[in-house]
C-alpha cells in the first residue's frame, strides 16, 4: 500500500534511490579518508565525490564522524564478523588474524584507526565512537571469550576485558604507528594469553 511504502524506518534507507545515495556517501567518505586523511576530509568533498547535495548529507548525518561510523559499522559487520559459533582458541586466533588484516589492508581499517586517533582529543567523537562502535563490539568480543572460557577451550589468567585489551592492543599499536604487524604476533598472543597452563 502507498501509505506503507512512504514511511521508511530510517530517513536514509527508504527508497532505492535513497539507499544508492547513502551507499555512495559511505563509499566516498572512506575513499577520501584513505586518500587525504581525516583532517582534510570535509562534508563538501564527500558530497562532491558521492554526487549528492551537501544538504542531503546533513539531513542524514550531523557530522563527518557519524558518516565514518556508519561506514565502519557496516564494513566491520561484513568483513570482520565476530565468530558466533562455539568459540575455540583457534576461532579466536582466526578473528585476531582477520583483525590484523582489517587494520592493514582494508579501507575501513583506516577509518577505525582515524576514529581512534580523533577520539583522543575530541570528546564528542570519543563518546559517539564508544557508544556506537567500541561498546557494542566489545560486548560481542567479551561474550565470545566468556563462552570459550566456560567451555574450557581457553583459560586466560586475566579477566575477559583485560584479556581482549591485551590481545588487540599490540595489533592496534603496530597499525597506529605504521609498523608492520610481525608474523607470529597473533600466535604468540594466543599462546601466552589464552592457552591453558599446566602447573
Amino acid at each position: 500500500m502507498p501509505a506503507t511504502s512512504s514511511q521508511p524506518r530510517r530517513p536514509h534507507s527508504g527508497s532505492r534511490r535513497d539507499e544508492e545515495a547513502r551507499l555512495a556517501v559511505l563509499h566516498a567518505a572512506d575513499d577520501l579518508l584513505v586518500e587525504h586523511g581525516f583532517g582534510a576530509l570535509t562534508v563538501e568533498a564527500i558530497a562532491r565525490r558521492a554526487g549528492v547535495a551537501k544538504q542531503t548529507i546533513y539531513r542524514w548525518w550531523p557530522s563527518k564522524v557519524e558518516i565514518l561510523l556508519d561506514t565502519l559499522i557496516e564494513d566491520s559487520d561484513k568483513r570482520l564478523p565476530i565468530p558466533t559459533e562455539q568459540p575455540t582458541a583457534e576461532s579466536i586466533r582466526g578473528y585476531l588474524r582477520g583483525f590484523a588484516r582489517f587494520l592493514t589492508h582494508d579501507p575501513a581499517g583506516k577509518v577505525l584507526l582515524a576514529l581512534i586517533a580523533e577520539a583522543q582529543h575530541n570528546p564528542n567523537t570519543a563518546t559517539s565512537f564508544h557508544k556506537r562502535y567500541l561498546g557494542p563490539r566489545r560486548d560481542q568480543e567479551r561474550d565470545m571469550l566468556t563462552r570459550a572460557i566456560d567451555a574450557g577451550e581457553v583459560s586466560p589468567e586475566l579477566g575477559p576485558d583485560a584479556t581482549m585489551d591485551a590481545l588487540v592492543g599490540p595489533i592496534v599499536y603496530c597499525a597506529l604507528t605504521g609498523s608492520s604487524i610481525p608474523r607470529g604476533l597473533v600466535d604468540t598472543l594466543v599462546e601466552d594469553l589464552l592457552r591453558p597452563r599446566s602447573n
